[in-house]
């Protein structure tokens, strides 16, 4: 009879056992991504004259920027 060793661990060592497992393996690319995107979307925006990446947001545009490169930056703090 084949013990499963799974299903003996509490589920506090479960949660420390997923806490010590590391990321995914598309962590790390999203979260670059995210930033990258991020600079890119801001230097469009000075680089084109506020006509790209989209005209009718103007200035929101760079809290857009900001926005989607804080997310990344956000994600740093779950990278392991």
């Amino acid at each position: 009879m084949a013990s499963n060793t799974r299903s003996k661990l509490s589920p506090e060592e479960r949660a420390a056992a997923r806490e010590h497992a590391g990321n995914p393996i598309w962590f790390k690319p999203v979260m670059l991504g995210f930033m990258i995107v991020g600079l890119l979307w801001i230097i469009v925006y000075y680089v084109a004259g506020g006509t790209y990446p989209v005209p009718s947001l103007g200035a929101w545009n760079l809290l857009i920027g900001f926005g989607v490169a804080f997310i990344g930056f956000l994600m740093t703090t779950r990278w392991k």
